[in-house]
């Protein structure tokens, strides 16, 4: 089976658009990205990026014109017969590893953290779904030792509608997203800094299609 991802942003200062062709022989999923860059300026490497996955198991990315390797190995083990999902990213290029992890207490609540390896960054989410419509999800940031609070709500079926604020920036977002198999997906976000003077709000579009064959 193929499928093929096309993707196209906007900001009122730049857009970019970006083609994902992927081919899945037997378990796995060999995957070819490029963007607007690859011929911008004519056929290029520039925004070439090749993987291979195992869904639920590794996913390996090769960005070409950077020679750069991303790696991330995924597990699922039982904690008093509770799923706890271990993730490991590991960059190549800056040498960076996080360590990610994820326990379900339940249908409803929901505890995350990753942590990136030789720092100081280390966040802690915790997640719960209201009457599987609502989602309400502080997190704390122990870097940067600071709140970030957001509430989400499923509308109309494929439609969700998110409200997030960041209190070390006092940055607040709106966001409508859409997942739809037949209509395609979008998302659109705005943003405000309520630390500013003039609160100038910013808009993002961002519009995905994916084709089977």
């Amino acid at each position: 089976m193929m499928n093929a991802s096309f993707k196209a942003r906007y900001e009122p200062e730049t857009a970019s658009a970006a083609v994902t062709l992927a081919v899945r022989p037997g378990d796995f999923k060999l995957k070819a990205s490029v963007t607007d860059a690859t011929f911008v300026k004519g056929p290029s490497l520039n925004g070439l990026s090749l993987g291979v996955e195992k869904p639920g198991f590794f996913i390996v990315n090769y960005n070409v014109p950077k020679s750069d390797f991303r790696f991330q190995f995924m597990n699922t083990v039982r904690v008093a017969e509770k799923p706890l999902k271990l993730t490991y990213i590991h960059s190549k290029g800056d040498g960076m590893t996080i360590l990610e992890g994820d326990f379900a207490f339940d249908a409803s609540n929901k505890v995350s953290a990753n942590h990136v390896l030789g720092t100081n960054s280390t966040k802690v989410k915790y997640s719960y779904v209201h009457g599987g419509l609502t989602t309400f999800e502080p997190s704390y940031d122990f870097k940067k030792n600071a709140w970030d609070f957001s509430v989400s709500r499923r509308a109309y079926g494929d439609d969700v509608f998110k409200a997030t604020y960041q209190t070390s920036s006092k940055d607040l977002f709106f966001e409508w997203s859409r997942n739809s198999k037949i209509n395609g997906s979008f998302k659109i976000l705005a943003s405000v800094n309520l630390a500013e003077e003039r609160k100038n709000p910013r808009l993002i579009a961002e519009t995905t299609w994916d084709f089977d064959a």
